[in-house]
């Protein structure tokens, strides 16, 4: 790839390739609209960290003993 040409990537949300240039205020994605798709997904939770739950009874933390 040489210097000039912008380096293109998919947007998250669609995949329409967009490039990756501080001229694109929405990178990594496409557009607003696929940003504020994403934005919206994050705040109804419909992307979660996924989180391993831990029994009542046992600790891994040595203060607790």
């Amino acid at each position: 790839m040489n210097a000039s040409s912008p380096r293109l990537v998919p947007c998250p949300q669609c995949g329409a390739l967009s490039e990756w240039r501080p001229e694109n205020k929405w990178r990594p994605f496409c557009s607003e609209r696929c940003k504020l798709i994403d934005l919206g997904s994050w705040a109804s939770e419909a992307y979660k960290v996924p989180v391993q739950e831990q029994d009542a009874g046992s600790s891994d933390n040595p203060l607790d003993d």
